[in-house]
């Protein structure tokens, strides 16, 4: 009881700090789509005055994964004698014309695991099949899948292969700062991306371009202590990184996770959803591990795929609209019937919204 009255404090001595810095507008973008979901599930729009707006960004990986590449996947999991691991996020995405979880049912061998190690098992007890898992995710996930590799490599698992769509979160950051639509100010930095990063990587955006940073945690109190330390910044005339999840994350990040990521991957050219093609926001797999590239492995055509007509997703991603302010959402497009991804994935603007804010677009 104590400590729940310790925390109630805090929190509304944070919202009174925000309430007398927050005189004039301030938009925020929180990278993160976990920290979308705690905001909305918190309903700390509701707590926050008129003048702070928060934008949700393109931090959820399976949102941001583009359409052709979606596309891809699903015709490598629909040819025979492939088992197609993956992260239950990605069942229902829906590409031009199916989604995995249509294929399933037509009869392709579609497995849910809940690590890599999962579908490592997979390819060890299926030597006859070859199994592919698709990466879907930004740095937090890939050092994960460095070691599946590795360990296939180790133990010569053959039949084991990545289709890489990873993605790197500094590329987009420079993109969000130099796009003259989107109109923000600050960043609430994801917590969980720079456990592995770190901050400096990320230190040109306050350095170079004058928008500063708070790495956050995902409680509702991290959240807003992080406004209140955006909102002093902005008072006292800095621009900076700072951290504010500092019970996790260090400066320097995770070297030994950055080693293990930089000796399987290396910088590619990558699509994202409703932005277009960013130059070295990708992850390919290197050479030396190429028998383990599943694009390398299969010839995998490119594929040019359309977005969806109607669906603005790409625009919710940039932060360029609310997702209610899409024609689609909660009329044509729910999570039970999906017309984007924004909409499927547990960390999608477009889910959170229908969850927990339908009436809001603060």
């Amino acid at each position: 009881m104590k400590k729940n009255e310790e925390l109630r404090a805090k929190a509304d001595a944070y919202r009174a700090e925000i309430q007398d810095l927050a005189q004039r507008p301030y938009n925020i973008m929180e990278v993160c789509g976990t920290h979308t979901v705690a905001i909305a599930k918190n309903a700390l729009r509701d707590l926050l005055p008129d003048t702070i707006h928060l934008i949700s960004g393109p931090g959820c990986p399976v949102c941001v994964t583009d359409n052709s590449d979606i596309d891809r996947f699903l015709y490598l999991a629909a040819q025979p004698n492939v088992i197609t691991a993956t992260f239950g996020d990605m069942i229902r995405v829906p590409g031009t014309k199916k989604d995995l979880q249509t294929l399933r049912a037509e009869g392709a061998d579609v497995r849910i695991v809940y690590s890599t190690q999962d579908a490592l098992e997979l390819a060890r007890h299926n030597p006859g099949k070859e199994v592919v898992f698709l990466g879907i995710g930004f740095e937090t996930t890939v050092p994960t899948v460095a070691v599946s590799i590795k360990t296939a490599q180790k133990e010569n698992i053959a039949n084991y292969s990545v289709l890489s769509m990873h993605k790197v979160v500094p590329p987009v950051l420079r993109f969000l700062a130099e796009d003259k639509e989107i109109m923000v100010d600050a960043f609430l930095d994801p917590g969980h991306v720079c456990a592995v990063i770190g901050i400096e990587p990320i230190k040109f955006m306050a350095e170079k371009y004058g928008k500063p940073g708070v790495v956050t945690g995902f409680e509702a109190l991290d959240i807003l202590e992080a406004i209140a330390m955006l909102l002093r910044q902005r008072k006292e005339g800095r621009s900076e990184i700072e951290i504010q999840y500092n019970r996790v994350v260090k400066a320097k990040g995770n070297p030994h996770a950055q080693l293990i990521m930089n000796q399987v991957f290396e910088p590619v050219d990558a699509s994202w959803r409703g932005i277009g093609l960013i130059s070295q926001s990708g992850l390919g797999i290197r050479e030396e591990y190429s028998q383990w590239d599943a694009i390398r492995k299969f010839s995998l055509p490119v594929f040019h795929s359309k977005e969806t007509p109607g669906c603005r997703c790409g625009d919710v991603l940039k932060g360029l609209i609310y997702p209610t302010q899409c024609p689609l959402f909660a009329k044509h497009c729910t999570p039970m019937k999906p017309v984007g991804p924004c909409m499927v994935s547990s960390e999608g603007s477009c889910a959170a919204y229908y969850r927990y804010l339908q009436g809001s677009v603060k």
